[in-house]
């Protein structure tokens, strides 16, 4: 029977959600099976106390469950669900007023990579840590995440162009950060 639900749009899901009874139940575990590997991942990046980033992935979807049973149009599921857990984070690194720090979260846990590979990507994930948060969550959003600039747009409150604009400058600066270390290689 569950299978008969993972063929179903989000649209119809979330009108399933909406509903009492087991297909809420099952509609929300479908939602969740497409999503929550993405929100759990955008957590971890944004927030790198792992308890914490913990703690808003399920304030997420709490969030999310509460919205779309009062029967809120929710057009599209990934966008909203990244936008409250943006909103948690943003108002958990406002309530903590410490500085992020991406150092300890590992972001690649693929173990058949060289280790020049790996020591690369940890160099990335740090030099994240030396971004302004603008910067470092358009980063997050398209490099990793693969989001498109509209939808980057959507969820950061910009216009496309000022999404693209901090993209560019991202990778710029990381570029720049790790310039020594690229020299080092490329020699």
């Amino acid at each position: 029977m569950e299978k008969l639900y993972t063929s179903y749009s989000d649209e119809e899901l979330i009108a399933l959600l909406s509903k009492a009874g087991r297909e809420t139940e099952r509609a929300f575990t479908v939602l969740y099976n497409r999503y929550s590997s993405r929100i759990h991942a955008y957590c971890y990046r944004i927030i790198e106390d792992s308890a914490y980033a913990e703690d808003m992935f399920q304030e997420t979807f709490i969030r999310f469950y509460q919205t779309a049973q009062s029967g809120r149009a929710i057009t599209n599921v990934p966008g909203f669900m990244i936008t409250i857990a943006r909103n948690l984070c943003l108002n958990y690194k406002r309530d903590k007023k410490d500085a992020l720090v991406l150092s300890d979260i590992d972001f690649f846990t693929d173990t058949s990579q060289n280790y020049e590979q790996k020591e690369l990507l940890d160099l990335i994930a740090r030099s994240l840590e030396l971004l302004s948060f603008e910067y470092r969550e358009v980063f997050i959003l398209r490099e990793y995440d693969g989001l498109a600039y509209e939808e980057i747009a959507e969820i950061t409150g910009t216009t496309v162009t000022n999404a693209k604009t901090r993209a560019f400058r991202a990778k710029q600066k990381v570029k720049e950060i790790l310039s020594p270390y690229l020299k080092d290689i490329s020699e």
